[in-house]
């Protein structure tokens, strides 16, 4: 498979950077249990004031620094991103930038149906709902906010009546929502939108993470299976976090992300941009190399494309491949919450 051009420079591993995941804002309107818990994130919590986030201008020359070195995806991610004003104004400036071949989104879908059209516009070309379950008060309190299963429909039907290519994506959690694996995929079967199944994982220190709490990649596909027959599928691209399978019968494919099960640090190709400006190499990393004050110190662009080249030569993170429960342990003391790096 295509690893990218001449210039993609590598880590310690030799995996190369190729895609860029940003995250533009810290806030967001749910408070999911596994990702942003009310009883952490309050109302007196301390969310990034406007000006520490990057501006739009900051988080171009970013981007177009990626880009050069070998970046050719980007994702924009938050919090919720649709919560940042204008956004589509980023998108535009975003979806400029040579080299860059696909830029999409991944949203939680409550305002996608206000925003999907002129995201699209801009230059946005697909989108990835997170839907974790179909039964309202259940949706209710994963979300934290009451929020209604309908809001989230709306915006998937609003981003494919306007072109936008559609993921979906199940966090499958034992005890909460694994009896609803059967009825998301009849729901979007013969859709052309693609359900993805992501295994419980133990981002940042908030959601009281444990391995007893996962449903494996292994038993979706079982319980799948009592309705369907499934055939893997080769991996698009080099990096792709989720292994496909085919539904034989209806031709609708499934992906499944198993960062605790089948561990893909091996192929990882991923830099995230966090809301305060500062490069992560991993999901699970506890420190990240800051951007935010160079570019505001009057950093040149050689000098910003060494200082990423460095970040990711250096990288040797393979957390998943060597999760034990004393790392995890220890990562729950130190790790950077999700909101601020994406999923």
């Amino acid at each position: 498979m295509n690893r990218g051009s001449d210039h993609t420079i590598t880590d310690k591993f030799n995996r190369p950077l190729r895609d860029l995941r940003i995250s533009v804002i810290d806030r967001c309107n749910f408070r999911c249990t596994y990702c942003m818990p009310a009883e952490v994130f309050g109302s007196d919590y301390p969310f990034l004031k406007k000006q520490e986030l990057l501006s739009f201008e900051e988080i171009t020359r970013v981007a177009q620094s990626f880009a050069k070195l070998g970046v050719n995806k980007i994702r924009i991610t938050g919090g919720e991103p649709l919560m940042r004003r204008d956004l589509e104004q980023l998108i535009q400036n975003l979806s400029c930038i040579p080299g860059i071949k696909d830029l999409a989104m991944t949203t939680n879908g409550s305002l996608l149906s206000k925003k999907a059209k002129q995201l699209k516009e801009a230059g946005l070309k697909r989108v990835t709902i997170s839907l974790d379950s179909l039964d309202n008060e259940k949706f209710g309190r994963i979300n934290g906010r009451g929020v209604k299963v309908d809001s989230v429909l709306n915006g998937i039907k609003a981003a494919q009546e306007v072109g936008l290519k559609v993921k979906v994506n199940m966090l499958v959690k034992r005890g909460v929502n694994e009896h609803e694996i059967i009825p998301m995929a009849r729901l979007f079967q013969g859709t052309g939108t693609v359900l993805r199944f992501i295994e419980y994982m133990d981002v940042g220190n908030s959601n009281g993470w444990t391995f007893a709490d996962v449903i494996s990649k292994e038993d979706i596909i079982n319980r799948l299976e009592e309705e369907m027959r499934l055939v893997p599928i080769e991996p698009d691209h080099y990096g792709e976090v989720a292994t496909r399978y085919l539904n034989k019968d209806s031709g609708d494919e499934y992906g499944f992300i198993s960062s605790i099960s089948a561990p893909f640090c091996s192929s990882c190709t991923r830099a995230r941009l966090s809301a305060d400006g500062k490069i992560y190499t991993c999901l699970f990393a506890a420190n990240g190399t800051d951007l935010h004050t160079p570019i505001r110190s009057g950093v040149s662009d050689d000098e910003l494309n060494g200082i990423i080249s460095q970040t990711w030569g250096n990288r040797t993170d393979r957390y998943s491949e060597e999760r034990t429960p004393e790392k995890v342990a220890e990562r729950n003391k130190q790790k950077i919450e999700m909101s601020y790096i994406g999923g």
